[in-house]
């Protein structure tokens, strides 16, 4: 197989430490362009890497014949880029949250659809080992229906992550659009949809800026959801967990309860209404102190090298978006809000 040529669009700390590195390793890879505004990290990746920098994304669609794109830009341009990059016939992926509204998401699937392209969204949390498994376990059904649950998702914010720390677009409300709930609240919204193969039926929500001075964009949210099961739970993202990073779920069903996430060395345990116990050692979930694999980008050229549209679709990250999109709704108007 010739190898596919890929530009990354956006040379910040997600290409950095997930993007970049992950397609370096895929043999059947090769790194074309890097795009960004600040020009020295572009070149600083073609020079490692090899092929060409460029400060504008257009620019590069104009002058390179690449087959995918990765969006690593702020939140306000994944659906600019994305679309353009579509309309050069390249597959794209993009990263979280993939638009920052239902309409521009829309736009994004109908230009992916009219020249034939994959777009496919990072939602990295549905490729993690523990989550494989919490879903191969709740798959088999012997742990009935999930009635209640919890997910969160919080760390002490973008300043200890992003190449600009406190300086970063995160904290810049035209650029980020959405602070806490983007950054991380999507992850979880996708995951419960995933783990319970279900859709969100209801949303109620609080979301605010609790501590981040100097910001619009909020650093806390915390909602409630209804599935289409019936099954409720919480959803809990966090910009404010300044002693560490937790990104645990814990699903409360039928004939026991299931924790993800909890334990350092069992990354999940299932306890049964019987009194058995199982403990599961299948790898860790990656965090911003411990980077491993995302599994994004093999999944990503996987799908292009077979043909097949990509499991983590515009579709469904759109169906994910909607849920946090709802929250901020519900935090405007004081009401619970319904998804259709």
């Amino acid at each position: 197989m010739s190898k596919i040529k890929v530009a990354v669009v956006g040379c910040g700390s997600i290409a950095k430490h997930r993007h970049i590195p992950e397609y370096s390793w895929n043999p059947n890879v090769e790194l074309v362009a890097f795009v960004d505004p600040v020009i020295e990290r572009a070149e600083h990746y073609a020079q490692t890497h090899g092929g060409k920098a460029y400060s504008s994304y257009t620019e590069m669609l104009a002058n390179e014949k690449v087959d995918a794109v990765s969006v690593c830009t702020p939140n306000y341009l994944h659906a600019e880029v994305s679309i353009a990059a579509a309309n050069a016939g390249a597959h794209v992926l993009v990263e979280k949250p993939m638009a920052s509204t239902t309409e521009e998401a829309e736009a994004m699937i109908a230009a992916a659809k009219k020249n034939g392209v994959f777009l496919m969204v990072g939602h990295n949390q549905r490729l993690m080992p523990p989550h494989v498994k919490a879903k191969e376990i709740l798959d088999s059904g012997k742990l009935g229906r999930v009635l209640t649950f919890r997910t969160s998702f919080g760390h002490p914010g973008p300043e200890r992550w992003s190449i600009d720390g406190r300086d970063s677009w995160f904290f810049r409300k035209e650029e980020a659009i959405m602070g806490a709930m983007g950054d991380l609240g999507v992850h979880k919204s996708d995951l419960i949809r995933w783990l319970l193969s279900d859709e969100v039926s209801e949303v109620a929500a609080f979301v605010g800026t609790l501590h981040k001075e100097g910001t619009q964009v909020d650093d806390n949210a915390t909602c409630v959801l209804r599935m289409k099961s019936g099954a409720i739970g919480s959803l809990v993202a966090s910009w404010t967990y300044y002693k560490g990073e937790d990104n645990s779920t814990v699903l409360w069903c039928e004939n026991g309860v299931m924790k993800i996430g909890t334990h350092p060395d069992d990354q999940v345990i299932v306890e049964l209404r019987d009194g058995t116990v199982e403990k599961y050692k299948v790898g860790t979930i990656s965090t911003n102190e411990k980077q491993v694999s995302s599994g994004v980008i093999d999944e990503f050229i996987g799908s292009i090298a077979a043909g097949q549209a990509p499991r983590i679709s515009g579709e469904e990250g759109m169906r994910s978006l909607n849920v946090i999109l709802a929250a901020f709704e519900s935090q405007a108007t004081g009401r619970i809000v319904p998804l259709s």
